[in-house]
C-alpha cells in the first residue's frame, strides 16, 4: 500500500500539473469542432503523479497523497448511515453555520460540532429518506432536498405504497436545538428537488426564496393534481422546462409554498451536442430540445445574479426580483455532458462551471480521458454576458474502479486572487488558481486510493469547501474530512493567514457570500507576496515596502497610521510604473484601510 508522498515528489508532480493545466486552457468555444478531430492530439490524464497507484481501502486505510495541504481529521459516518448499499446511504453536500456543519446523506443528514476541527463531535443523526439530501441552512431553518420515490412525508424508511405518503420537494427542519431537529414543513413539488438554492430577497429580510433544481420525471396527477407533463408547446402548464420557486416566510416557515416558476429556457439556441459528440439536425432526443430543468443553481446575492447549471446550458440570471428572474445570457458547449454547478469569482468578473460527465458514478479521469470532458470551464462575465476561455481538470489518472469527474467546490478567500477548492469524487480534492482564466494552475491536492481495487464502489469527495480557516470535504462513502492548506511557492503564509481572517457566520455554497477582508497586516502582506511572486514591482522596491510594513507594525495608534498613510502615498506613485498596477493599487487601498483602523 502506498502511503504519504514525500515532499520532493509532491513538488515535482505539482509543477507537471501546472504545465498540463495551462496547456489545456487554450481551447475556447470557437475551437470545439477542431477539438473533435480524431487526428488532433488532446491533453489527457497523466501517470506521472503521486496520486496514481494509491492503495485501496474502505476507510482511512487507503493510500494517501497530499501536496500543499494536510489532513487535520477524518471522521467516519455514524452507524445509522454507514452502508455501501448502492447509493442509498452515500453522503452528499455540506452547509455551515457557527461551529456546526450540516452534512447531507441520501437517507438523512448529520450535524457535526467542529469547534475543534481535529475532533468533530456528532451532535445529531437524522434518518430520513431523501435522495440526494442536499442541505442549506438559514438561521435556525435547515432545508433538505428530496427527490426519491421512496421518500415519505413522515421520514420513514419503509418505502411508499400509497402515493399520498410520498414526499418529493424540499423539507424544512427547525434546528434551533441541533440535537433534536424538528420537521416543520414538506414543500411538495411536481418533480421533487435534486438540489436547491437559497435566494434572499434584495430588500425584504423577512422572506427568502428557494430555487429548486432537478430534472426528474413529473409526478402522477393522483399524487399532485396540478402536475402535468409534456413540452411547453403541447402543454403550457407542463411541470417540465422550468425552475420552481418556493417562498419561505422566515417567521412562519410552515407557510412556505411554491409561488411560481421561471421558464428560463425559452428561446435558447439548439445545443451543439454533448460529451464531444455533436447533435445532428435530425436528432429528436429530448436533450436536443434543451434543458427541462437546472441541475443546480448558484446565487450571488451581492450582485443579484444566479448562475444556472442546466444540463446542456449554463445560464446567467438577474434575480433582482427573485420571483421573476430574467435571463441575461446562455452558453452551450459540445464538450460538456452536464452543466452541473457554478462558482463565481468574488468580484463577479468570472464564473466557473463544472461538467459532471458520466453522472458522478463512472470513471471519467482515466489515462485516455481528455481535459475538455468532465472538468471545468472558465467564463469571464461582463454585465451579464459570458465569454468562454477554456478548460481545467484534475489530471492525475485514476483507475476503472474510481468514479471521478468534476463536482462541487467554492472559493478560498485569498485577497487579490481567484482560488477554488473542489471535490472530484474518487479523484480527491484539489485547489486551483483561475485568476487568469486562460491559465489556471493547480496549487494543492489531497487524494486517497480507491475504495476497492477490483470493483467500482461509489465514493470520494462530493464537495470541498473553505469555511473559517479549514477545508471540509464530504466523503460519499467514508465520512467527513477536514483539511488545512500549508504554505508553498504557490501560496504564502501571509496569503493563508489573510484567508483565515475572513469569518463567516453562515455559508451555503449554492448561495455564495461576498468575501470581505478586515484591515490587517496579513492582507497587505498577501498583496506584497503576490507582487514578489509575479514580478509586479522591482525586488528593491518590494524589499523596501516590507521594511516599511515592519516599522509600522512595531508602532501603534497615530504613529502607525502616519507611517501607513505615507506608505500608501508611495504605493500610489509605484502603481504608475508597476508591471502589475492593479495589484499595487489594491495593496495601497488595503494599507489605507489599515491606517484608518489604527487611529
Amino acid at each position: 500500500m502506498r502511503g504519504y508522498v514525500g515532499k520532493v515528489a509532491r513538488r515535482l508532480a505539482g509543477a507537471a500539473l501546472v504545465v498540463i493545466a495551462v496547456a489545456a486552457a487554450a481551447a475556447p468555444l470557437a475551437a470545439q469542432r477542431k477539438a473533435m478531430d480524431p487526428q488532433r492530439r488532446d491533453t489527457v490524464a497523466t501517470l506521472d503523479d503521486p496520486r496514481v497507484g494509491l492503495g485501496a481501502g474502505a476507510y482511512n486505510n487507503a493510500g494517501i497523497a497530499l501536496w500543499n495541504m494536510r489532513l487535520v481529521s477524518y471522521t467516519p459516518k455514524p452507524a445509522e448511515l454507514d452502508s455501501a448499499r448502492g447509493l442509498t446511504f452515500i453522503n452528499s453536500d455540506l452547509a455551515f453555520r457557527g461551529n456546526l456543519v450540516y452534512q447531507g446523506n441520501f437517507s438523512g443528514f448529520m450535524i457535526w460540532d467542529v469547534s475543534d476541527p481535529r475532533k468533530p463531535v456528532l451532535v445529531n443523526t437524522t434518518v430520513c429518506a431523501t435522495d440526494q439530501g442536499d442541505p442549506s441552512i438559514y438561521g435556525n431553518l435547515l432545508f433538505i432536498s428530496a427527490e426519491s420515490p421512496r421518500s415519505r412525508i413522515d421520514c420513514g424508511t419503509q418505502g411508499v405504497q400509497d402515493g399520498k405518503d410520498r414526499m418529493r420537494g424540499v423539507r424544512i427542519f427547525d434546528v434551533s436545538d441541533p440535537r433534536n431537529p424538528r420537521l416543520v414543513k414538506n414543500v411538495q413539488t411536481c418533480r421533487g428537488s435534486h438540489t436547491h438554492t437559497i435566494v434572499p430577497h434584495p430588500t425584504d429580510t423577512s422572506v427568502i426564496y428557494i430555487y429548486v433544481g432537478g430534472s426528474s420525471s413529473v409526478r402522477d396527477a393522483s399524487e399532485m393534481p396540478e402536475c402535468s407533463d409534456g413540452t411547453v408547446a403541447e402543454n403550457p402548464n407542463t411541470a417540465q422546462y422550468r425552475v420552481d420557486i418556493i417562498r419561505v416566510p422566515l417567521g412562519n416557515p410552515e407557510q412556505a409554498e411554491v409561488v411560481g416558476y421561471a421558464r428560463i429556457f425559452e428561446g435558447l439556441a439548439r445545443s451543439p451536442g454533448r460529451a464531444g459528440v455533436p447533435l445532428s439536425d435530425t436528432v429528436t432526443n429530448p436533450r436536443a430540445l434543451g434543458p427541462r430543468g437546472c441541475h443546480d443553481l448558484t446565487a450571488y446575492p451581492a450582485l443579484n445574479l444566479v448562475a444556472g447549471a442546466c444540463g446542456s446550458f449554463g445560464i446567467m440570471l438577474d434575480a433582482s426580483n427573485p420571483e421573476k428572474p430574467v435571463v441575461l445570457d446562455a452558453k452551450s458547449d459540445v464538450n460538456f455532458s452536464l452543466w452541473h454547478t457554478a462558482v463565481f469569482s468574488n468580484d463577479g468578473s468570472s464564473v466557473v462551471f463544472t461538467d459532471e460527465w458520466g453522472g458522478g458514478t463512472a470513471p471519467r479521469c482515466r489515462i485516455g480521458d481528455p481535459v475538455r470532458l468532465g472538468g471545468n470551464t472558465i467564463l469571464s462575465l461582463d454585465r451579464g454576458k459570458m465569454t468562454q476561455h477554456g478548460y481545467v481538470k484534475m489530471m492525475a489518472a485514476q483507475t476503472d474502479t474510481e468514479n471521478c469527474v468534476s463536482h462541487n467546490g467554492g472559493l478560498i478567500p485569498v485577497p487579490g486572487r481567484d482560488i477554488m477548492v473542489q471535490g472530484w469524487y474518487q479523484g480527491g480534492v484539489n485547489v486551483f488558481d483561475f485568476t487568469d482564466p486562460n491559465n489556471p494552475i493547480e496549487i494543492a491536492y489531497f487524494d486517497r486510493g480507491p475504495l476497492d481495487a477490483d470493483r467500482l464502489v461509489v465514493g470520494g469527495s462530493w464537495g470541498a469547501y473553505w469555511y473559517n480557516g479549514y477545508i471540509y470535504s464530504s466523503e460519499l462513502s467514508r465520512g467527513l474530512d477536514i483539511l488545512e492548506l500549508t504554505p508553498s511557492e504557490f501560496l504564502s503564509k501571509n496569503e493563508i493567514e489573510a484567508a483565515k481572517l475572513v469569518r463567516m457566520e453562515e455559508y451555503n455554497p449554492q448561495s455564495q457570500p461576498r468575501l470581505v477582508w478586515p484591515p490587517a497586516f496579513p492582507v497587505v502582506r498577501a498583496y506584497l507576496d503576490q507582487l514578489v511572486r509575479n514580478g509586479g514591482l522591482p525586488p528593491a522596491r518590494t524589499t523596501a515596502i516590507a521594511a516599511a510594513l515592519d516599522l509600522a507594525e512595531a508602532t501603534t495608534g497615530a504613529p502607525r497610521a502616519e507611517r501607513l498613510d505615507a506608505l500608501a502615498a508611495e504605493l500610489d506613485a509605484d502603481a504608475a510604473r508597476a508591471a502589475d498596477p492593479d495589484r499595487v493599487r489594491a495593496m495601497a487601498a488595503a494599507v489605507r484601510e489599515l491606517a484608518a483602523a489604527s487611529r
